[in-house]
Formats: structure tokens, C-alpha cells, sequence
């Protein structure tokens, strides 16, 4: 694969590495990005390996409780200015109420909204409106009580990062503290039982590669494996992350104190992981005034 600055670029963005650093990361991998951030990291030549998702896709998350259940709703959009549209925003909080009443997406898509399923009103709406639209996502959460939390809120209810929080017993007050921490930090998962496997190896593998550059005993390195790896999951998962709050308790801690225990969460962000096609202003300007 051939190695463009382009390529180089994206990598030095992902991971604080030096331009030379970034390509033969690039050139030792065969141009596998993932690769090439895991070559640096055992290399200690990247300074962090966060390599969130580059948004494609404009649009609202919308979050709604009933009780014990919460869900939350992802509807994209071209551009930000129809998420803005309150047109747009209401057929979302429509969308958003009946995703109490199903159990998937499919369910969703095939749900009535005022005599029309939600994926024929999404199209008429495209219509309207004159531009593409989607439902990409549904997730939904039970727990004694849900808590929600919209940041950078649109209108009530929906904007670009939404959170549930379910918790066995009822503390609406911390319920959403945890909401705004799960918003700013985005954990990987709950706690260290259900983070996923893979992700939990791939570290494992770059952190045994950086202790074994060391030239220790493998007694030793065992020890920096595992101290390291306890390091990661108190950075990655929501329950021993420390509380934004009071950095001083993990979030797992805060909520003993608190009465409550926090049994998972979810959390979307509008056009996550969706790559954006990305014009020059003055491209975009030229194209559009060809019409």
C-alpha cells in the first residue's frame, strides 16, 4: 500500500507522533493504521492512541424516559442547518416517543407514527425537506430508575451527545452527574467484566511489547503487565474511572456513598465513527454556485 502524506498526516493527528516517526510506523506496517498506532505506542513514540471516529454525518441524538426504561435515538441529517430545522426536530422527538414502545431498530422502523411507519415518514420528510436523512441508530436501557443527559442541546430532549444512565435504586441528582461524566470522558464499558475482549488483548499485546523493550527480568514484566492493565482499566472502564466530580472516589465508590449502583449506560454521539467527505470553502462554493 502506498504511504501518502495523507496517510502520514492522519496518523500524526490520531497520535502526537513525529512526521519521520508517523512514516515508518506506516512503512513497517504495510500502511495498516491500527497497526501503525500499536508500532509507535510499543515504540513510545505516540503520545496517545485516541482515534475517535471522524463525523460524516450531521444530524440529533434524541433521549427519552418512561419510568424504568430509557432510550436514546440517532436521526441524521446532510448538514447541521437541518438539525436546526424545527421540522426536523420534531419528527425526531416523535421518532424518539415511539422507540419506548419497540425492542429494536427494525421495530422502530416499521413502528406507527400517525398512521405511517417511522421509515415512510422519514422518506416523506426527505422529500420536504430536500435532503437525505437516516435512523442509524437505537439503544435502549431498564434499570430501577434511568437518568438522561443531552449535551450541546438542540432543543429539550435532543442534540449531539445523549446519555442514559441506569441505576438500581433512584437518585436523579447523581444519576445525572454520572449522565455528564459518561458524556465528557466516553468510557469503553462498565466495568472490566464487559469490556470487549479484543480491545482488552490488543492493549495487553502493546503493553507486554513496551515492557519487554525494558530488558527485564520476565518476573518483572509480569508485574508491569499487570499494573499497567489495571492502569487501563481505570482509565477505559465507567466504574473505576475517577468521578469527575470528586476525582478524589472512583464513579464505582460515588455511587456506594450515594446509595445507588450504577448497572450500565449508553451513549451516542451524532455521526460517530462515520467517516466526512471533507470540500475546500471555495470548492464547496464553486459547486454549488454550478448548481
Amino acid at each position: 500500500m502506498a504511504i501518502t502524506a495523507a496517510l502520514v498526516k492522519e496518523l500524526r493527528d490520531s497520535t502526537g507522533a513525529g512526521m519521520m516517526d508517523a512514516k515508518k510506523a506506516l512503512t513497517e506496517t504495510g500502511g495498516d493504521m491500527e497497526a501503525a498506532v500499536d508500532w509507535l505506542r510499543t515504540k513510545g513514540l505516540a503520545k496517545a492512541a485516541k482515534k475517535s471516529g471522524r463525523t460524516a454525518a450531521e444530524g440529533l441524538v434524541a433521549v427519552a424516559v418512561d419510568g424504568g426504561k430509557g432510550i436514546a435515538v440517532e436521526v441524521n441529517s446532510e448538514t447541521d442547518f437541518v438539525a436546526k430545522n424545527a421540522e426536523f426536530q420534531a419528527m425526531v422527538k416523535s421518532i424518539a416517543a415511539a422507540a419506548l414502545t419497540v425492542a429494536d431498530l427494525d421495530g422502530l422502523k416499521a413502528a406507527d407514527l400517525g398512521g405511517k411507519t417511522v421509515e415512510a415518514t422519514i422518506t416523506d420528510k426527505i422529500a420536504t425537506i430536500g435532503e437525505n436523512m437516516s435512523l442509524r441508530r437505537m439503544a435502549s436501557i431498564e434499570g430501577d430508575s434511568v437518568v438522561s443527559y443531552v449535551h450541546n442541546a438542540a432543543t429539550d430532549g435532543m442534540g449531539k451527545i445523549g446519555v442514559l444512565v441506569a441505576l438500581k435504586g433512584d437518585n436523579a441528582e447523581f444519576g445525572r452527574q454520572v449522565a455528564m461524566h459518561v458524556a465528557a470522558i466516553n468510557p469503553a464499558s462498565l466495568s472490566e467484566n464487559d469490556i470487549d475482549p479484543t480491545l482488552v488483548e490488543r492493549e495487553k499485546a502493546v503493553l507486554t511489547e513496551q515492557a519487554r523493550e525494558s530488558g527485564k527480568p520476565e518476573a518483572v514484566i509480569e508485574k508491569m503487565i499487570e499494573g499497567r492493565m489495571k492502569k487501563f482499566f481505570s482509565e477505559v472502564t465507567l466504574l473505576n474511572q475517577a468521578f469527575v466530580v470528586n476525582p478524589d472516589l472512583t464513579v464505582g465508590a460515588a455511587a456506594a456513598e450515594a446509595g445507588v449502583e450504577v448497572l450500565g449506560f449508553v451513549r451516542l454521539e451524532v455521526g460517530e465513527g462515520i467517516e466526512k467527505v471533507v470540500e475546500d470553502f471555495a470548492a464547496e462554493v464553486a459547486k454549488a454556485a454550478q448548481g
